[in-house]
């Protein structure tokens, strides 16, 4: 898409539809002064604090801070990125988008082809009788979930689908590269064969691959389509496009293994449910999770393979700081089997019942000891501090007491042991305790650090500048009109360049005087990452002295008999982060 064709485009858009219009079929909205307040979609709240202007054609929510205009709110609703959002809007208001998109290369031809395959497998489930069909039926599948998924069916043929797809003068190679077929010694012939077919479809509702499960006897039981350009498996989900809607509206989302616990799950009335594509679960898969909830249930197989792959999967969606709980099927090997068995009513109590992070980590290591004996016992708890360690110290003080009550090891013997090696680098305190979150809230633009305004002005020079190193990230901008403008930057944002103009329309008044300010400060040509790479040091120094006062402070507040353990903590975190700032 040219740079021309593509602002054109977007300029209709935004003329043509009502952002009001757009938000409001999916957030109630009412009117509050000249703009319109509701419950935001994006995170949980009571409070209303989501507003859209109608003026200005934009919403942000102050609560969690999501913002932009009308595409920007399409995207993060409806999962979609950039292209997504303008293909789905453009549909809806009649605007012709030929020859908008122009990639490195034209991936529509590939969509296409994976549509005519899933219509033939659609078709060949449904036209003549055949094991597949007799399978799912009994499998206990309605019409209505066959349908609704796309199921269909390949047959026992060698090459029926390439035969079709080669008359609708689709290329030998084009199917190769999706992996619709296969090339032997005798010529060309299907990859799948005598399976049902589970079709995979992206947020935007195009089919992106295929999973297969074998009818009958034959390896392997479940055979997935090739990465390709249109189907990367760590960065997909099965069947979140029916799914992402009840999955947001009831902030959680069940993850099981298989194409099957998923079907068998929607149709029993759980709706929130979906599947990793035959991997074990990616960090792509969990941010593409979050952008739907950061509650996630796992509800693995109840053999080994699926504990293990729970374990994974919990430490994955712990790194990215979502709220995971692990389902334990009591009654039946899978969720496809207990829910077929004992209904919806009995898995939702699963549900309730599910073992946090550390309850589920710690009973799956207490499997492999005997703790009648004691230095299995003692085993035990050594290898269970290593799991704490890996928590945040809240948790971890939770745990412990918890560790003290199970092994009959006191509670002060397992906190040196875990206090032993556990020098935080995040600033946190002792084990039970964090250092709280000291942002300061309302400040004039007066009270705005000289480092906020130059990592502004560097963002509005280049947009590379925008991506802050993880570490730094949330303590960036302390101020709130620093934060503000950050945010509006950040929203707008798009294809490598950011406008000035659009930023300012997005900001309050109060804001765009600072923003103004920061707009004429000239930065010397050719000093522009010297001068990010020093903003980046002054924060990361900010932050060590703030941590270093907190340590100081609850130090003086400690008693030292009653905080012994607590005090030997703390005092080496504070050596640990003097000696950092003296580096």
């Amino acid at each position: 898409m040219s740079a021309n064709n593509q602002t054109n485009i977007v300029d209709e858009i935004k003329s043509r539809c009502n952002i009001v219009d757009i938000i409001g079929r999916v957030v109630p909205l009412k009117r509050a002064g000249s703009n319109y307040k509701g419950i935001c979609p994006f995170h949980n709240e009571k409070t209303p604090s989501f507003v859209v202007s109608e003026a200005k054609q934009i919403f942000t929510c102050f609560g969690c801070g999501a913002t932009g205009d009308v595409l920007e709110f399409v995207k993060r609703y409806y999962n979609l990125d950039f292209r997504g959002a303008v293909e789905m809007l453009a549909k809806e208001y009649g605007i012709s988008l030929e020859g908008a998109f122009q990639d490195k290369r034209d991936n529509g031809e590939l969509y296409e082809i994976n549509r005519q395959a899933a219509r033939f497998f659609f078709k060949g489930m449904r036209e003549r009788a055949n094991p597949g069909y007799t399978y799912m039926k009994d499998r206990g599948i309605s019409e209505d979930i066959l349908n609704k998924f796309g199921i269909g069916y390949a047959d026992s043929s060698w090459d029926s689908l390439y035969l079709f797809l080669k008359a609708q003068g689709v290329s030998d190679g084009k199917m190769l590269e999706l992996g619709l077929i296969s090339k032997g010694r005798n010529g060309y012939y299907d990859k799948f064969r005598s399976r049902v077919i589970f079709p995979i479809i992206d947020a935007r509702e195009k089919v992106i691959g295929f999973g297969g499960r074998i009818v009958g006897e034959g390896e392997p039981k479940y055979l997935n389509s090739q990465e390709s350009d249109v189907f990367k498996k760590k960065y997909n989900l099965y069947g979140l496009n029916l799914t992402g809607a009840e999955v947001r509206k009831q902030d959680s989302i069940i993850l099981v293994e298989g194409y099957m616990d998923v079907v068998s799950l929607y149709q029993a009335g759980v709706r929130n449910v979906s599947a990793s594509l035959g991997t074990a679960l990616t960090e792509s898969q969990v941010k593409l999770i979050k952008r739907y909830t950061r509650n996630v249930i796992l509800s693995y197989d109840a053999d080994q393979a699926g504990q293990k792959a729970a374990m994974r999967g919990l430490d994955i969606l712990y790194g990215e700081n979502c709220v995971a709980r692990v389902l334990k099927v009591t009654d039946g090997k899978d969720p496809d089997e207990f829910i077929k068995k004992n209904g919806r009513k009995a898995f939702l109590q699963l549900a309730d019942e599910a073992l946090p992070y550390g309850d589920f980590k710690l009973g799956y290591l207490r499997q492999q000891y005997d703790l009648e004996d004691s230095q299995q016992r003692i085993a035990y708890t050594e290898a269970a501090v290593d799991i704490l360690r890996g928590m945040k110290p809240v948790e971890a003080d939770i745990y412990i007491r918890k560790l003290a009550e199970e092994t009959g090891i006191s509670e002060g013997a397992i906190r040196f042991e875990y206090s032993g090696n556990n020098i935080m680098e995040k600033g946190y305190g002792r084990p039970g305790g964090t250092v709280e979150n000291t942002k300061s809230e309302g400040r004039g633009t007066d009270d705005v650090p000289l480092v906020e305004k130059d990592l502004i002005k560097l963002m509005l020079l280049d947009s590379a500048f925008i991506r802050l190193p993880e570490d730094v990230e949330e303590e960036a901008f302390r101020s709130s009109a620093g934060r503000n403008i950050y945010r509006c930057i950040a929203s707008a944002a798009k294809d490598g360049s950011v406008e000035p103009q659009e930023i300012r329309e997005m900001l309050d008044e109060e804001d765009i005087g600072l923003f103004d300010e920061i707009e004429r400060k000239v930065v010397p040509a050719g000093k522009e990452r010297h001068m990010f790479e020093d903003c980046i040091a002054k924060i990361r120094k900010e932050m060590l002295h703030r941590q270093e006062k907190e340590l100081m402070m609850r130090l003086s507040l400690a008693d030292e008999e009653e905080n012994h353990d607590e005090i030997e903590t703390l005092m080496k975190q504070l050596i640990q982060i003097q000696k950092e700032l003296k580096n």
